[in-house]
């Protein structure tokens, strides 16, 4: 009997991605003929660079950078992080800075994430960025090795506690300017799968985030093994705020979001022409 290829699979340590793909990891879901190999688990920048390489069959991927490798890469409609006040969050000290927001030194994490591109879209004349991991980036804002720093995942929840403020809600900028939900981070497969597999593959994690959703007690060890913040109010509002309806599919609102970061991103000069116009996010049968 011919044995399935195993193909790879790759999402952050963050305890919305290993909320939703507990399920699948752990045998909790069927997989219909698939075989995974074992998860990479690393930080999304990490990820957004292997894309660029091919590294992963499927992996996760920041919107920024799904922009970057659409021609390689589809969208699936399961398993993203999109959705209302969840964007990341300009933030500062009290030390001395430049009086001119496009003069400071700001912290992003990582070239390729949403973050470092709604922060090009919110103010274009910024030009000192410091790109650096994002469990780094308050320390850094703190100590004054630089003026501000964009900040995601658990930092939204503890920011304050290390004496900064917010500047700007880059989310909140963005669904005022649009009107539409910000798209942070999704999963996207190799074009080049069968289209059985990636709807295989789409439906196996719409299955496992279903799961969770009915099971989360069971996901909590998992979940905490690889956050970086241990806290559980603080694991539990992470996961209520990136993990909704989009999480299980995109949807039409979903889908326009993430066409419109893409124009809007191709119209800064981020993302080449050739590679979003004419371009399909999902794969077709």
């Amino acid at each position: 009997m011919k044995q399935e290829p195993q193909r790879s699979i790759g999402y952050s340590p963050c305890p919305n991605d290993t909320y939703i793909f507990y399920g699948l990891i752990h045998g909790q879901v069927p997989l219909s003929g698939l075989r995974l190999g074992p998860p990479v688990l690393d930080d999304v920048e990490t990820l957004n660079r292997w894309a660029k390489e091919g590294r992963l069959d499927v992996t996760k991927l920041s919107f920024h950078a799904l922009g970057h490798v659409l021609e390689h890469y589809s969208l699936l409609h399961a398993g993203a992080a999109l959705g209302r006040g969840c964007g990341p969050l300009l933030v500062t000290g009290n030390h001395d800075k430049p009086a001119q927001l496009k003069e400071w030194k700001i912290a992003v994490p990582g070239n390729w994430t949403t973050a470092a591109l709604l922060l090009r879209l919110y103010q274009p004349g910024c030009s000192r960025i410091e790109v650096m991991r994002f469990e780094q980036i308050m320390a850094a804002v703190a100590t004054g090795r630089v003026d501000a720093g964009v900040i995601i995942h658990e930092s939204r929840f503890t920011y304050q506690q290390q004496g900064l403020e917010c500047v700007q809600d880059l989310g909140q900028w963005w669904e005022e300017a649009t009107g539409h939900p910000i798209p942070l981070g999704c999963i996207a497969a190799k074009r080049d799968l069968p289209v059985q597999e990636v709807a295989a593959i789409d439906g196996a994690i719409q299955a496992s985030l279903r799961w969770a959703m009915a099971h989360p007690e069971q996901c909590g060890d998992y979940i905490r093994a690889h956050a970086q913040e241990l806290e559980e109010e603080v694991v539990r509002s992470h996961i209520r705020l990136y993990v909704n309806e989009f999480s299980l599919d995109l949807g039409r609102a979903g889908v326009a979001a993430v066409e419109e970061l893409l124009q809007r991103g191709m119209e800064a000069g981020v993302f080449a022409r050739e590679k979003i116009q004419g371009r399909e996010l999902f794969r077709s049968c």
